[in-house]
């Protein structure tokens, strides 16, 4: 298990349990009621530290490389997954996924954007950061999911679109305006979840659905901390200030009502325990599709608008 800086007592902590583990194996003696007082030292410390996270430290947690991206939970979650791939037009982008699945009896159309979980991989999906191709694939899938009246999840997770040359050339701005202006109008029900990073356009491109929810950890918002730091001060060393004055945190997003509601992750964060964090996800698209389902697909798409044209705050002189 890989320990963030601020998790450093529970790391030590978890140091001195596998020596005790280890000395009791050796000498053959039962070290069982030692074992549970630090097991239970560990789960005190552990809820100590993460009932006053900082908004940088939900950054980090939202990062943790342990932590499952889109295809864990696919394998976790549904019952089959058929992937489907490319966007007719020019490539099938690896940073972003999507296909038929099952989940609990119900067939939904599942999009989400994929890091990798090795060096290599990360490399192959290009860090979660899709191309326009990436975008229209998303597009191409949603529209067959409305053509066969199956609802919608999308799982966000990039630290944004690509920003590459080649990506712009290719029309990155359009293929994301593109996106908002077709998901407003699906007839379907979509459910967008932010499960870890949620960044910028790369975020909204896939993120526009009657119901967004994030995961307890994760963070939304027009730009990362490091590249806000830099803008504002010329400098990545005020990320920890920016992470706060940007508001980008669950609990933040959910008091301005940009977000419909925030699902608890297990203590420590969803890596500590995938299973756990996927049984409660399960539970929630479940409970979502089934809320939606009842709700005419006019009214859907009248809500949908008036959602989205009601967030921020604004004066009119």
């Amino acid at each position: 298990m890989q320990f963030l800086d601020f998790e450093k007592p529970i790391a030590e902590l978890y140091d001195q349990l596998n020596k005790l583990k280890e000395s009791g194996d050796k000498a053959g003696v039962d070290v069982s009621s030692a074992i549970a007082e630090f097991e239970q030292k560990i789960a005190e410390t552990r809820t100590q530290i993460y009932s006053n996270l900082t908004s940088w430290q939900r950054v980090q947690l939202s990062r943790h490389p342990d932590r499952p991206y889109t295809l864990a939970y696919v394998d976790m979650i549904c019952d089959s997954f058929v992937e489907l791939h490319g966007d007719r037009n020019v490539k099938d982008d690896k940073a972003m996924v999507g296909g038929l699945a099952d989940i609990a009896g119900e067939t939904v159309m599942l999009i989400g954007q994929q890091k990798g979980v090795n060096t290599k991989m990360r490399q192959i999906r290009n860090f979660g950061m899709a191309n326009p191709e990436g975008y229209r694939k998303a597009l191409r899938l949603m529209k067959l999911a409305e053509k066969f009246n199956k609802p919608i999840v999308t799982l966000i997770d990039t630290p944004g679109a690509y920003p590459g040359l080649e990506a712009e050339e290719r029309g990155q701005g359009e293929a994301i305006a593109r996106n908002l202006f077709e998901m407003v109008k699906l007839k379907v029900p979509v459910i967008c979840i932010i499960i870890g990073e949620g960044a910028s356009g790369g975020a909204l491109g896939i993120g526009m659905g009657d119901r967004i929810f994030m995961l307890e950890n994760s963070w939304y918002t027009v730009i990362s901390p490091e590249n806000c730091s830099t803008i504002l001060w010329r400098s990545w060393n005020f990320k920890e200030k920016a992470a706060e004055e940007l508001k980008l945190t669950s609990e933040y997003m959910s008091s301005f009502g940009l977000v419909d509601g925030v699902i608890k992750e297990p203590l420590g964060g969803a890596h500590v325990n995938p299973e756990e964090m996927a049984t409660i996800l399960k539970a929630k698209i479940k409970s979502t599709i089934a809320e939606l389902k009842d709700i005419d697909p006019e009214t859907r798409i009248t809500n949908r608008i008036e959602k989205f044209s009601n967030m921020g705050f604004f004066d009119e002189k």
